[in-house]
């Protein structure tokens, strides 16, 4: 499975950068649902898609060749017929952040669609685990998963070391087990936050 993580800092690995094109071609809540679900799960078909998201398969045809035409997935080699697509993240990071677009209406405008768009459904995902992951979750799936938050008061040369830390250590977990498989093995979802706060007014 694709490295879904959808980079906004510094690009120490060298994700790809969406460009101001491709950013706009995202720039719509059902196509970054459909790439979301091409992250998380793999491989789809316009009908699954369709399925899961309660469109037609019309519909999110249309937009997979709209995200196709950007290199934002592609079609899965040899798997499929001309009826049947299955469509496919290209493997490796995405970074939203892009200087030179948000430097414009447009592009700061489709930035920030697809960011918003992104993590309003991060957060939905993580109410739904409160929700029912707290209860239905089997204990061991309950002792494996975190949510937690903290503030510290940092330097910006200390929060850029932060940031780097904890993404090399998720770095390293995506690495080690991107393409695991097996009994017990599901998607899990990794989501890291560290942003200056706002000042308060006296």
């Amino acid at each position: 499975m694709a490295d879904e993580t959808p980079r906004s800092s510094a690009n120490p690995r060298g994700d790809r950068v969406l460009d101001a094109g491709a950013l706009r071609a995202l720039a719509h809540p059902l196509r970054v649902k459909i790439y979301d679900i091409l992250s998380q799960y793999g491989p789809q078909t316009a009908s699954s898609l369709a399925e899961r998201l309660g469109e037609s398969s019309g519909s999110t045809s249309y937009h997979l060749r709209a995200l196709a035409k950007h290199d934002l997935i592609h079609e899965v080699d040899g798997r499929g017929s001309g009826r049947e697509r299955w469509w496919e993240r290209p493997k490796g990071g995405v970074s939203f952040a892009n200087a030179e677009a948000i430097k414009t209406p447009s592009g700061r405008a489709a930035t920030q669609i697809v960011m918003g768009e992104f993590f309003k459904l991060r957060q939905e995902q993580l109410m739904q685990f409160i929700d029912r992951g707290l209860a239905e979750e089997e204990e061991e799936w309950q002792e494996g998963s975190m949510i937690s938050t903290a503030t510290a008061r940092l330097t910006p040369e200390q929060s850029e070391e932060l940031s780097r830390n904890i993404m090399a250590l998720i770095d390293d977990a995506v690495d080690k087990y991107r393409n695991q498989t097996g009994a017990n093995v599901r998607p899990v979802t990794i989501r890291a936050d560290l942003f200056p706060l706002p000042e308060l007014e006296d």
